[in-house]
Order: structure tokens, then sequence, then C-alpha cells
């Protein structure tokens, strides 16, 4: 609830804090005294729009600030918050900072962050309830009858919104299902020609890099082989350096005892002819890999070259042509099934509209009840109020299909008939002000509204009535702040008696400076307060006593 309005240079208004409590609140004080000063800066909080000439004159800028505390934080402002990253801890409360400059600049803050006006106007419907003489939102607004209703009659709204959920998720997975077999069908020919293409070939992963290096290696053999066959000519035979060798080896060694350096000369060229025979098996080893056949090289660059053009064909990687095979028998494959998945998806998604279609019509009946039992519960409230020859009517009707939604088939509307024999429309395109604001009583007295703002805030809702009315709108409102928060502008001293607080808004003048103050009233002033609006400009005892009966009887 609203618990504290600090106000800074706004109109006539210099400096003023404001703090509010629990229950039913009044504002009294004369007229033009500045009661619409108070709404005005409590609007550039919720979002209004910013208008340079609320800045008092002679000021650069102008605030307003509102202190909200809960008990619970609402779903709808944390998720706001949340999505703004504004961190609010348990408890703490939520103010929100206006400020206005006079060339009509504003800024906005919450929890000293700034934030765009766009969120405080997200908020504000969560926050503060104005119901005034051109009161366009709240009860009034269509678009929220519906789910006022369905608060009234109790209905499964979560469950019917479940059943809606499951319903669409069917029907997408039946129009995906149905697009890939279509597609399917469309490219069927040319799948079957590609898919013969590549199992023609059967490409293996891997198989670009084999072929490759096999390519590679064929191709060196080609470029080597005269030198290879060269070496061979050198190294065979029986006069080949190594042949030689192994002559003067045996030769060597029929000597090597005779003298200590011929046995080291003999160790020398053992070795050389180790190292040769060595090289000759390399040779014979390296020529044996690098052979030349020229049909396996055809081969070998023939397949390579088929699946580069494939891969280019298919704008894929050689690597990736088994994987596109897969997905071509995949595609077919749902051709050849796809009428029994289709089948499967299409009995799934008709269970799943029955089953909204029949929660839809459940949630449509508890609200046709739900409509006519509102519509007797405001008639009830319509006599005390002066409306006696106004009639309500909770106009219910089906959505056409393509409308339907989470919320159900419904389309609910206030509608209201000011005059006998006069039709039914909306709110307000017929009631004048004062009697929209009575409506309103009347439908949120039977409403008995649970889970709406925090902070509800009638202005002049008695204007134009006394006497009774005037004491029969004062104890509803009393009933509606009980247990809440409930902020009443008002001119009826029979309102004003049934305030818990109440304030005093008043105007004075010293020179050419015009100022606006608000003063909380004690016991005394608030006697003093209702006598002066029972009588007039001159408080007289009998206006005094009169007062004293109202506060006592309230």
């Amino acid at each position: 609830m609203l618990t504290r309005l600090s106000i800074r240079n706004i109109v006539l208004i210099e400096a003023l804090d404001l703090d509010f409590g629990s229950g039913l609140g009044v504002l009294t004080g004369e007229t033009g005294a500045g009661k619409s000063i108070l709404l005005d800066a409590l609007g550039l909080v919720l979002g209004d729009r910013a208008d340079s000439g609320l800045v008092r004159v002679g000021a650069d800028k102008a605030s307003a600030t509102a202190s909200f505390e809960f008990a619970k934080l609402p779903a709808s402002i944390a998720e706001t918050l949340d999505d703004a990253d504004i961190e609010l801890e348990p408890g703490e409360p939520l103010i929100i900072r206006r400020q206005l400059k006079a060339d009509g600049g504003s800024k906005a803050f919450v929890n000293d962050q700034s934030v765009g006006v766009a969120l405080l106007r997200e908020i504000a419907g969560a926050l503060v309830e104005l119901h005034g003489q051109h009161d366009d939102r709240g009860l009034v607004n269509p678009r929220g009858h519906r789910a006022l209703l369905d608060r009234y009659a109790g209905t499964d709204v979560d469950g019917l919104a479940t059943k809606w959920r499951e319903w669409r998720a069917a029907e997408e997975r039946l129009e995906a299902a149905r697009g890939q077999v279509e597609q399917a069908k469309l490219d069927q020919d040319l799948l079957i020609a590609h898919l013969a293409e590549l199992t023609s070939l059967e490409p293996q992963a891997g198989e670009e890099a084999r072929l490759a290096e096999t390519r590679a290696t064929m191709q060196k053999g080609e470029k080597l082989s005269g030198d290879l066959e060269e070496l061979r000519h050198i190294l065979e035979g029986s006069d080949s350096p190594l042949a030689s060798l192994r002559v003067a080896a045996r030769k060597l060694d029929r000597i090597g005892g005779e003298h200590p350096l011929l046995a080291e000369a003999l160790a020398a060229l053992d070795r050389a002819v180790i190292e040769a025979g060595e090289a000759e098996d390399k040779l014979a080893a390296a020529a044996e890999a690098l052979v030349h056949d020229p049909q396996a090289l055809d081969e070998a660059e023939t397949r390579l070259f088929e699946l580069r053009a494939l891969a280019r064909k298919h704008r894929c990687e050689v690597d990736e042509l088994p994987e596109k095979m897969r997905e071509m028998r995949s595609f077919l494959n749902a051709i050849e099934g796809g009428e029994a998945e289709l089948d499967a998806l299409e009995d799934a998604a008709r269970k799943a509209s029955e089953a909204y279609a029949t929660k839809a019509e459940a949630v449509h009946k508890a609200r046709l009840a739900a409509a006519k039992k509102l519509d007797k519960a405001v008639a009830a409230e319509l006599a005390p109020l002066k409306l006696d020859a106004a009639r309500f009517l909770t106009a219910m009707g089906k959505l056409p299909e393509e409308k339907w939604g989470a919320g159900g088939i419904d389309s609910a509307e206030f509608l209201i008939a000011t005059n006998p024999g006069a039709d039914f429309a909306p709110l307000n395109k017929i009631a004048s002000g004062g009697e929209l604001s009575r409506f309103i009583l009347a439908l949120k007295v039977a409403l008995a509204e649970q889970g709406g703002a925090a902070t509800v805030i009638f202005d002049e809702i008695d204007r134009g009535v006394g006497g009774a009315v005037a004491s029969a709108i004062g104890e509803r409102l009393a009933r509606l702040a009980d247990g809440g928060q409930l902020l009443a502008v008002t001119h009826s001293p029979q309102v004003a008696a049934r305030g818990g607080t109440h304030y005093l808004i008043a105007k004075s003048s010293s020179g050419t400076v015009t100022k606006t103050s608000v003063a909380l009233l004690n016991e005394a002033g608030r006697q003093e307060e209702i006598a002066r609006m029972l009588s007039g400009t001159e408080v007289t005892p009998e206006a005094r006593a009169q007062a004293d009966r109202l506060l006592e009887g309230a």
C-alpha cells in the first residue's frame, strides 16, 4: 500500500510530505484548494505524461516520490522489476521518484535506479487503482472484465490455460510433421536421383584423405621411377660397388692378422659392407612402396575427383557426404512412413482440442452462472447509491475460433443502462462522472474484489449527492477499505466521517504567492472540518453537533 507521498515544487505545493496508513483515508478541503494537485503528483509517479505546467512558478524542477510497502510483493511487480534487474529485498519498500524539469524533460527512478517511464506504467495497475470523473482504466476498461469475473467466480483459468498450451503444442507438432512430409514429397524425385548417385559411390568417412595420400604417393613414384631404376643398376650386378666391397673384404680377411692396422681396416670395411647392404634394402623397399601402377593411379584420381565434385554439388565437405546420404534416406523414409506418423499426430491434436473445448465449455458455464449472480449483487447496490433506475448487465459472448486463447472462448463486458427502456452500453459511454464512480463502487462492493491494486482511490465519488446516498457511499467505502487501503477525495461530510484518517487540504496566499498545504487532522480538527462541510462558510454550533453525531455513527 501507499505509505508516503513527498511533493516538491508542484503547482501550488512547495514542499509536502504525507504519511498514509491502511483503512479508509479521506481528503477534504474547499473547492480549488488543490486536491487535484495530489492526484497529479501521484499520477507522475505512476507514469502519466510529464507536463511542464506542473512545475511551480519560479522553480526549475519538480519531483514526486511515493513509497509503497507490501506484506508480499505482487507477482506482476516482481516480474517487471526482475526483468529490469532491480532487486527488492523482502520487507524493503518500493520507492518511486519522478523528476520533472521546467523545460518538460523528466526522469524516473525505482529505488534510486534510473528506469524508463514505461516501467512505471507497467507496474502502476498493481499499485494504485484510481476512479475519478474521467476514469478510463481499471473497472471501466473492458479488457479486464473477464478476469474480474473469473476471480468472482473462482474459475479454473490456470487449468484452462494449461489445456490451451497443450493443444497449441500438439498442433505445432502436427504442422511441423506435415511440412516435413510435404517438402519431402516435393523433393522426392530429386532426392532419389541424388541418393542413387551417392549410393553408386558409397563414400566413406576419411576416404578423401586416404585417396589423396595414395595419389600423392603414386605420383612421387612416377616421378622417381627413373632415378630408382638407375640406382638399382648401380647396386646390383657382379661389378657393382657393393660386390667390389665384398670381394675386398674377403681378401683383407685373409691377411688381416698380419698387422693391427689391417685388422682395423677389415672392421671398417665390414661396416661399410653392412651399411651398403642396408642402403640396398632401403632402396628396394622404397621402390616397392613407390611402385607406379598407371591404372591404379587413374582409378584413385577418378574416385577422388568424383567425390569432390559431389561435395561441391551438395555444398559440403567430402567427409560429410555419408551424413548427406543418411539425411536423404531419412527424408525418403519420412515419405514412406509419414502418413502413419501424421495419423498419430492428428489423433493427438484432436484429443488435445477436445480436452480444451471441454474445459473451456465448463469455464463458460461457470462464467454464465457467475455473471447472473454478479448482476443481482450489483443491482442490490444500485438503489442505495441513488441509481435505482439503472440496470447492470454482464454481457457474455462466445469468441470466434480464431480468437480463442488461454483465457477461453468467452468475451465478457460490464454494461449499464441508466434509464428504464434504454439500451445497455459500456460504463464510460453512458454514465456521467458521478454516476460512473458510484457504478464502480457498486461493482467493487459486489465483486468483493481480491487481488486488485494495493491502493484504491476514489476522486469525488459523492459529487451531486448527499444525505442517505452519501451515507451509503461512506459505508461502502469503509467496507471496501477494511483490510486494505482506500483513499477518497470527498466533499461529503457523511463520507468524511467514515474515514479512519482525515487530511485537510487548504490554500493560503501571502502577497502574490499562493500555496497549498495538507494537514492530518486530530479528532477536534475532524469535528471542525466536518462541521464546515455541513454549514459552509460560518461554522455554527448546530453544525458541530451534527458533526459529532456523524462521527459517533461512523
